[in-house]
C-alpha cells in the first residue's frame, strides 16, 4: 500500500508539472492585461522543437532552450496582434492556438512513433532524496519539477516584491495611471506576452523530453487550456499556483488508478475537464470583486490614450 502511494504522488508531481509551468506564464502574461488563450498552440510548439533538436543533436537541454526560443517568438503574433493591432485578444489567441496545433502537427509529422535516443534523466537532491517517503516524492524528480516549482515561487516575488514587478501589475489594473509615471505599457505587455510563451513552451517541453519522451500531434491533450482555467482558480497568484496545478496532476493520475474498478475508460479521461468546467462553475458564483482578476484584462489599451 505505501508504495502504490508514493508511486501516485511521485506520478502527480509529474503530472502536475507543466499544468504549472503553463500556468505561471499565463499569469504573468494576464496580470499585464493582455488574455492569451493561446497556451495550447505555444505548448505544442514547444513539445515538438524540443524533441526535433533533442532528437537531431542528442543534446535535451539544448533541446529546452530551441523550445523556450520557439515559444517567446511564437507569442510575439499574439503580442503584435494584441498591442500593436488592437486587435480582439480572444481571437488572436484563438488563432494562436489553431496556428501552433497546425504547425506544430507538420513539423513533427515525420516523427511520430520516433523515441528518443537519449533521455532527461532524474535529479536526486543530495542527503533530501533519502528522507523516507518525501525524499522519493519531492527530491527525485524530473529537472522540469525542480525549474517549475522555483520558477513559480521566482514569478510570486517577482511580481509582489521587485519594481518591474509592480509596474506590470499596474499594466493590468490602470494602464493609464502607469503610463503617467513613465512607464511604456506597450513595451510591458509585449514583455509579459513573451515571458509567457516561454513558461508555456517549457511545459511542452516537459511532455516530450521528460513525460513520454515522444512526439505524437496533439500530445497537449488540453493541458493549455486548463492551465488558463488554473490561473483563475490560482486568482492570478503564482503561490496558490503551484497546490492548485498538482490537484489537477493527482486528478490526471486517479484515473488510471480507477481503471482496475471497471468504470469506463472514456468516462475517467474526461474527470480532468470536469473538474476544470466545475471550478470555472464555482468561480463563476463568487463576486468578481473577489477573484483578484486584472481590471484591464483584455481591454486593448492605445499609448496617450485619456
Amino acid at each position: 500500500m505505501e508504495d502504490i502511494i508514493i508511486s501516485t504522488l511521485q506520478r502527480t508531481m509529474v503530472a502536475g508539472t507543466p499544468l504549472l509551468l503553463a500556468t505561471t506564464g499565463e499569469i504573468i502574461c494576464e496580470r499585464s492585461g493582455i488574455l492569451n488563450l493561446g497556451v495550447e498552440g505555444v505548448m505544442s510548439m514547444g513539445a515538438v522543437v524540443a524533441f526535433i533538436v533533442t532528437m537531431t543533436t542528442g543534446q535535451p537541454w539544448l533541446g529546452v532552450l530551441a523550445a523556450i526560443a520557439a515559444g517567446i517568438a511564437f507569442s510575439i503574433i499574439h503580442a503584435f496582434t494584441c498591442v500593436t493591432l488592437q486587435a480582439n485578444q480572444v481571437v488572436s489567441g484563438l488563432a494562436l492556438t489553431m496556428l501552433g496545433l497546425g504547425l506544430s502537427g507538420m513539423l513533427g509529422k515525420s516523427y511520430v512513433g520516433k523515441p528518443l535516443s537519449i533521455k532527461m534523466e532524474d535529479l536526486s537532491i543530495p542527503w533530501l532524496s533519502d528522507i523516507p517517503y518525501l525524499g522519493k516524492i519531492l527530491f527525485s524528480q524530473s529537472p522540469f519539477f525542480f525549474i517549475a516549482v522555483l520558477l513559480a515561487f521566482a514569478a510570486w516575488f517577482f511580481l509582489e516584491k521587485t519594481l518591474l514587478g509592480i509596474q506590470i501589475r499596474s499594466t493590468g489594473e490602470n494602464p493609464k495611471s502607469t503610463e503617467t509615471q513613465g512607464v511604456n505599457v506597450s513595451r510591458l505587455r509585449y514583455l509579459s506576452v513573451m515571458i509567457g510563451g516561454g513558461f508555456s513552451a517549457l511545459a511542452g517541453a516537459h511532455l516530450s523530453i521528460s513525460y513520454s519522451k515522444s512526439w505524437i500531434e496533439g500530445m497537449t491533450a488540453g493541458r493549455g487550456w486548463i492551465a488558463i482555467a488554473l490561473t483563475i482558480f490560482a486568482l492570478w497568484n503564482p503561490g496558490r499556483a503551484i497546490w492548485a496545478a498538482f490537484l489537477f496532476g493527482f486528478i490526471f493520475v486517479v484515473q488510471y488508478l480507477l481503471q482496475p474498478l471497471g468504470i469506463s475508460p472514456n468516462f475517467l479521461a474526461m474527470l480532468p475537464y470536469i473538474a476544470t468546467l466545475l471550478i470555472l462553475l464555482l468561480i463563476s458564483l463568487k463576486d468578481s470583486k473577489k477573484l483578484n482578476a486584472p481590471a484591464m484584462l483584455g481591454e486593448p489599451y492605445k499609448r496617450g490614450q485619456r
